[in-house]
C-alpha cells in the first residue's frame, strides 16, 4: 500500500487550471488501496467549495466518479433479514409491544408473542395489516 502524501493540502489558487495541468498534478486512475482512496479524496476536497473552470469541474467529477466506484466496491453488502426481524425492529423503534401487536393484528396476546418468538407465522392478513398500519411494504414481511 502505498503512503498517503503527507504535504499539507494546496492552496486552491496553486491548483492548476487546465486539463493537462491537473493530470500532470494528479494522474486520476483507477483507486486500488486506501492510500489511493485517500489521495483522491484529498484531492476533491481541495476542489470542492471552489467555484471551478470547466476543465477543473471535468476533473472533480472523473475523481469524484472514482472515489464512488472505490467506495461501492469496498462496501459491505447488507445482511438479507428475515421478516420476523423486520417486525421486531420495527416495534422496537416504535416503542410497541407484544401487547401493541396484538390489538394491532386485533388477535390475542398469546398469538402476538407466539409471532414474535417464531413460533407462529405472519398469516397474509396479518401482514396487509402490518403493511397498511406502519407504512411499509408488506415484501418487508416475507422474507
Amino acid at each position: 500500500m502505498k503512503p498517503k502524501t503527507d504535504s499539507p493540502p494546496t492552496a486552491f489558487a496553486r491548483i492548476p487550471t487546465t486539463y493537462p495541468g491537473l493530470i500532470a498534478w494528479h494522474v486520476p486512475r483507477p483507486l486500488h488501496d486506501q492510500a489511493d482512496y485517500e489521495n483522491a479524496v484529498e484531492i476533491v476536497d481541495q476542489l470542492a467549495g471552489h467555484e471551478l473552470n470547466a476543465d477543473q469541474d471535468d476533473y472533480l467529477d472523473l475523481l469524484s466518479d472514482l472515489v464512488a466506484a472505490y467506495e461501492e466496491q469496498q462496501a459491505k453488502p447488507l445482511r438479507r433479514i428475515s421478516g420476523l426481524e423486520a417486525l421486531r425492529f420495527i416495534l422496537s423503534e416504535n416503542n410497541l409491544t407484544g401487547d401493541d401487536l396484538a390489538k394491532l393484528l386485533k388477535v390475542e396476546r398469546s398469538v402476538a408473542y407466539r409471532i414474535l418468538k417464531g413460533s407462529r407465522n405472519l398469516t397474509a392478513d396479518h401482514i396487509r395489516t402490518l403493511s397498511r398500519r406502519l407504512s411499509v411494504s408488506s415484501d418487508l414481511f416475507l422474507r
